[in-house]
């Protein structure tokens, strides 16, 4: 970080706004707007200014430090990489067709080329041409860089952006113990980084998604403007995304033996209305929930879900089911609806009156689907002995007893929503907790996938010739900056824990058109100057009331006010996070600015 010339009216200008913008629906991107940290391009589009250039400046030399220190190497890999090479690891259709993430292009040769999200494959492939022999592992890469997702919705500023800075990672090993020790370590030193940061962090189980790999830990910043729930218990135990969460369901209530077999249902398509119209609990109901499950190559395969009426599918658990089971590259998950959406391929179907027993002739013969339903019911549905479902016949409900899910070739998993209040084990009485989160990191091992594929092979003691293992480990670099305002704010602005912020300290003289403010304001910034503290200074001949309130929506940690005081050579030190005020005389003002930074520093850190 560089020291010299740090003055508003040359260097830094403020840009601040008076309004909030309309575009910002949460308050860390209403500040960041406000404080003139970024500015809007396009939709998720954003300039970093020059103070936000600094944060993600201090940001980035943090998570250097702590990924040197066990041993990675930096680099830098290109931002467009060829179509041929994600074909090689059967990711391109899903990041590029429908609804996927990546932005893709054709040269003039006609060749394809997406702009990079992620980096896996062309990192696999130059570690398959620079990694020969077990003498070289283990190995760890990492950069820092702009990445590129085309969001169907940005939102949130810096959250959910189709432009932003993202430090990843990958490591190489010999063994699946040693990229198991590896990611341990790995996972140590995002703690240690989002500690450094100031941010209050949770590591939580999580799902792999896209990437890929055995497992994956989120670190996520816990905010009520959150896009993700965090399940967790109390003590710590336990904690995971709720993509990955797993629990005991409530027991159900006991159907009543002298209901009859059958129940008009007439415009009963919900579980709430079934259970209103009945005198029935959701926990007696199973609901069918159809899916269409799109692989690559275009095939698809429909799905039959079920789940007991009062828990909710986890479409991310179903998906990953689903994906296992047929052993193909599952592009997407499709939730059916709408009736118009499967009259072509279905033939007089019930819909919002489907029952377990539903028969395979419903499929017609020449529909581009698998001509067999794919059945799938969760544990929470698999034990009921007597329950009611649709009749498969339009206004009706049955009772069903003693049904045999074995039997109809149903598969048996955990595809529901683990949910707050549900208990982790029969053992132990805990109950879950639920938080909003954000998440700034995300570590994987991804075992042997992109080896596999990519032909990144090593010769190991014997001169065998086997698959790499690798991890891969993310940090949202523009997203710890705005969590980060998420967690330290409050009604005036900004509050920057003191490591990230753009600066340390700015000096603010109330009248700089006063001789002995002027004299007194340049002593005090060059001694700090010399001192390496990372100092603004506010030379700007607005009236003091536009200085304070543009100090306080910025947030540097501590100010510097010259204000009358200046003739007996006293400035008031002001603590942002805390508001507390020291008058001090000049000659003691660097010593006691050192002494208030280190404790800021030692409670953040």
């Amino acid at each position: 970080m560089y020291f010299f010339c740090m003055r508003v009216t040359t260097s830094f200008p403020l840009g601040t706004l008076r309004d909030t913008p309309s575009e910002a629906e949460i308050i860390s991107h209403q500040l960041l707007l406000k404080a003139g940290y970024i500015r809007r391009v396009n939709s998720g589009i954003y300039a970093y200014m020059p103070l936000m250039l600094r944060v993600i400046e201090k940001i980035s030399a943090i998570i250097e430090r702590e990924l040197n220190s066990i041993g990675c190497t930096k680099l830098l890999l290109p931002q467009l990489h060829p179509a041929d090479l994600w074909r090689k690891s059967e990711r391109w259709e899903g990041y590029t067709a429908g609804e996927g993430i990546m932005f893709n292009l054709k040269d003039r040769q006609g060749k394809e080329f997406g702009l990079a999200p992620t980096h896996e494959e062309v990192i696999t492939s130059i570690a398959s041409e620079t990694i020969n022999s077990y003498k070289q592992l283990p190995q760890c890469f990492y950069q820092i860089q702009t990445k590129f997702r085309d969001e169907i919705r940005p939102r949130f500023g810096l959250m959910r952006s189709r432009e932003f800075i993202m430090k990843d990672g990958y490591s190489f090993h010999s063994s699946e113990n040693d990229l198991a020790s590896f990611y341990e370590k790995v996972g140590n030193a995002y703690e240690n980084i989002f500690k450094s940061c100031g941010l209050q962090t949770v590591g939580v189980e999580a799902d792999s998604g896209a990437i890929g790999g055995a497992s994956s830990k989120e670190f996520m910043v816990t905010a009520d403007a959150g896009e993700d729930s965090i399940l967790f218990t109390q003590s710590g135990s336990y904690a995971a995304n709720i993509e990955k969460a797993v629990s005991l369901p409530s027991q159900p209530i006991p159907l009543k033996d002298d209901i009859a077999e059958w129940l008009e249902t007439p415009q009963q398509k919900t579980i709430l209305e079934v259970c209103d119209n009945n005198n029935l609990d959701p926990s007696q109901i199973i609901k069918v929930v159809i899916f269409l499950a799109q692989f690559e190559g275009e095939f698809e395969v429909p799905i039959l879900a079920c789940i007991r009426g009062d828990q909710h599918i986890n479409e991310v658990k179903l998906f990953n089911l689903i994906n296992r089971l047929h052993n193909f590259n599952l592009l997407n998950l499709k939730k059916i609806e709408d009736k118009n959406n499967i009259e072509k391929n279905l033939i007089d179907f019930p819909l919002g009156f489907i029952g377990p027993d539903l028969d395979n002739k419903t499929i017609k013969a020449t529909s581009n689907w698998d001509k067999k339903w794919t059945r799938i019911i969760d544990y929470s549905a698999s034990g009921l002995s007597k329950f009611i479902s649709g009749g498969n016949k339009v206004n009706f409900h049955k009772v069903f007893q003693e049904f045999s899910f074995a039997s109809k070739n149903y598969l048996i998993g955990d595809i529901r929503n683990a949910k707050k209040g549900d208990k982790i084990s029969i053992d132990d009485n805990e109950e879950l907790k639920e938080k909003k989160g954000i998440e700034i990191g995300h570590i994987f091992q991804l075992g042997q996938k992109y080896s596999e594929k990519l032909n990144a092979k090593f010769s190991d003691k014997d001169g065998h010739l086997k698959n790499l293992w690798m991890g891969c480990y993310g940090i949202g670099v523009t997203r710890i900056a705005q969590a980060a305002i998420e967690q330290n704010h409050d009604q005036k602005g900004i509050c920057w824990p003191i490591q990230i912020s753009p600066f340390e300290v700015i000096i603010i003289p109330t009248n700089l058109k006063d001789p002995i403010q002027r004299d007194l304001t340049e002593q005090i910034y060059n001694n700090f100057l010399t001192n390496k503290i990372d100092v603004l200074l506010d030379d700007r001949n607005d009236r003091a009331g536009v200085k304070f309130k543009d100090a306080e929506l910025i947030g540097i940690p501590f100010q510097i006010i010259i204000g009358r005081d200046s003739i007996n050579k006293e400035v008031e030190l002001l603590c942002r996070t805390n508001n507390t005020k020291l008058k001090i005389s000049t000659d003691k003002l660097l010593e006691a600015f050192i002494s208030e930074s280190e404790i800021m520093y030692n409670k953040k850190s």
